[in-house]
């Protein structure tokens, strides 16, 4: 349902549901049900304001009934973030597509802690592209190519080729050369193929027994030392202190489940360098900025629906361990 009001610094209105029925005469109890401990003021005076619309953007009133509206919106009063210190770089701009290196860190949609330190939010308003959508995402920890629909008229074009599963990926990733002890030996290139399910409530990707539905096709590409023992979360150096042989892998998902990556490659014994989630899942601690997850999405093939034509982008970005060790 499209928005009555517009992007205000980069963010869209929030929109709230109001319920059929209860014990609220007005969407202002209503809301004060649902907020009315964090900011009974601050509600009141939007109210009075004309800054809470409904459809249609109809300012309502203190005294607007519950029933007259299903639907309401307004902008959320954002909390002072601290800035990430990573930068995005443009790959391509025209007038239907906006194509970025994401930089590890920095989520690509706005969410919990983070609203204007979003992909998105920042580059609306660096770029003054309200009208600015992600046509998919990548993880917070993940960097890479990250495609952004500039044109309402032309999204529905490029949206059906992601779902239609006509975009092809390619991603990057720095492990363990050898699996952790416990797994077997790999033979590359290899397809793993699983169920994986994950939900809402919970924080980790798990694979279940059933009908495969995640498939990832893994290519070593070099090995090489990665000196002491950086954190592999599951794959250690023979001597403790002593080189860990790292190896660069390419990554072909043909589906797009979250995390999937991550944990196919744990599922071989290899768990991604500084993954804090798999094989295990660490402790939460503050981001630190020297030890960036070590997968990228290095390129996007796809046949582009304006013009015709085949056509790629592909990051200029290099995994911090492969830079290290070069």
């Amino acid at each position: 349902m499209q928005s009555p009001l517009p992007v205000r610094d980069g963010v869209n209105a929030t929109r709230l549901r109001l319920p059929e029925e209860g014990p609220w005469d007005t969407a202002m109890d209503y809301m004060m049900h649902r907020w009315g401990h964090i900011d009974p003021q601050g509600i009141e005076d939007r109210f009075d304001a004309g800054e809470i619309v409904g459809e249609g953007g109809v300012p309502l009133s203190r005294h607007t009934r519950l029933e007259d509206h299903t639907f309401i919106w307004y902008y959320r009063t954002l909390p002072p973030e601290t800035r990430i210190p990573v930068d995005l770089s443009i790959l391509h701009q025209d007038e239907h597509l906006l194509v970025v290196d994401k930089p590890h860190f920095l989520p690509t949609t706005p969410g919990g802690t983070y609203i204007q330190e979003s992909a998105l939010v920042r580059l609306r308003n660096q770029l003054d592209l309200p009208d600015l959508i992600p046509m998919h995402r990548l993880d917070r920890m993940t960097a890479g190519v990250l495609l952004f629909s500039t044109n309402p008229q032309t999204r529905g074009k490029y949206q059906v080729l992601f779902e239609k599963r006509q975009v092809q990926k390619e991603y990057e990733c720095v492990s363990a050369a050898d699996p952790a002890p416990g797994h077997p030996a790999v033979e590359f290139p290899v397809v793993v193929r699983n169920r994986m399910t994950k939900s809402r409530s919970y924080l980790l990707a798990e694979v279940v027994e059933g009908e495969p539905n995640a498939e990832t096709r893994i290519e070593r590409l070099e090995t090489f030392d990665g000196g002491a023992s950086p954190d592999t979360n599951g794959s250690t150096a023979a001597v403790p202190g002593s080189p860990t042989r790292l190896a660069r892998y390419r990554l072909e998902p043909h589906t797009g489940k979250t995390h999937q990556l991550r944990v196919h490659m744990a599922s071989l014994g290899l768990g991604i360098v500084n993954d804090a989630f798999y094989p295990d899942l660490l402790d939460k601690a503050p981001d630190d900025y020297a030890k960036p997850l070590q997968l990228l999405a290095r390129g996007i093939r796809l046949v582009d629906p304006i013009s015709g034509s085949p056509v790629e982008y592909r990051s200029s970005l290099e995994l911090s361990e492969t830079v290290r060790a070069h």
